[in-house]
Order: structure tokens, then C-alpha cells, then sequence
């Protein structure tokens, strides 16, 4: 979760909304991703997705089995999906998201068995540091447009 919350550092000094991910098989990083939706003008460019594509990319194979994806934001229905189409093994976030979550907050796309592949999830793990850094990223997007230093 560390290098997740480094790459979200990454995110934020890019002027993205500071969330970042990692996938890891058996202690070996495959990819790393943060957010790129402004500077990419690309509404799917969320961390957990731009890791996926490096990972599948890596391994030449759109089955990411065995492997976990730590980020540091509870992942929305889009990146959940991914995850699930990926056949991603578990899943780790730092924070749940209350206006997005779709592993356990708004939705539980992890467990739905509607679906044909079940995601692990865990969550709270480094929360306080990537809850600081969303609050302090929204923080300073609200004084700038009332014009407060």
C-alpha cells in the first residue's frame, strides 16, 4: 500500500485527484498506475484501470489471476468491473469512497453472485495517510475557487 499512496503523491502533484494503485503476484510488482483523467481528458483513466492495462500488457494476458490490487481509494463500479473481467484475486483500499464506492459502500460488486468472479477485499489499510491526502487535495480545490490562498 505504500508504493499505492507514493503514486498517488504522483497523482497530486500532476493536479489529479491523488489516488493510486499497484498490482502485486506472489511479492512481485506487475504495474503501478495514479490517476490521469485531467491530463489525459480521459474519463476512464482512473489509477486501478491504467494498472490493469500495464499488468495485462506485462503478462500479454487479459487474466491477471493470483494477483492483488492495492489502491488507496475504495475502486467505483468502472474499476470493480475491470477488476472482476481481469480476474483479479483480492483487492486492498485504504479509504472507502462514499460518493463512488462499489466495494462495499454504494455497491458489492467484490461479492455478487450474480457475477462470475468473486473478488477478496479488505480495506483500512494506511487510511489515515490516504484519507489526508484526498482532504487535503479537496481542501485546497474548494480555497482556490473561493479565491483563498
Amino acid at each position: 500500500m505504500a508504493m499505492a499512496v507514493k503514486e498517488a503523491l504522483r497523482a497530486q502533484k500532476n493536479g489529479e485527484v491523488p489516488v493510486g494503485a499497484v498490482i502485486v503476484r506472489n511479492g512481485t510488482v506487475l504495474a503501478k498506475g495514479y490517476n490521469r483523467k485531467e491530463s489525459s481528458s480521459d474519463p476512464t483513466a482512473h489509477a486501478e484501470i491504467i494498472a490493469i492495462r500495464k499488468a495485462a500488457g506485462k503478462e500479454k494476458n487479459w487474466r491477471l489471476k493470483d494477483t492483488t490490487l492495492y489502491v488507496t481509494l475504495e475502486p467505483c463500479a468502472m474499476c470493480m468491473g475491470a477488476m472482476i473481467q481481469a480476474r483479479v484475486e483480492r483487492v486492498v483500499f485504504a479509504c472507502f469512497d462514499p460518493k463512488a464506492g462499489a466495494c462495499g459502500t454504494l455497491y458489492d460488486l467484490s461479492n455478487d453472485k450474480r457475477l462470475n468472479h468473486r473478488i477478496k477485499a479488505a480495506s483500512g489499510v494506511m487510511e489515515k495517510e490516504a484519507r489526508g491526502l484526498l482532504k487535503g487535495f479537496f481542501s485546497g480545490l474548494r480555497r482556490k475557487k473561493a479565491g483563498t490562498p
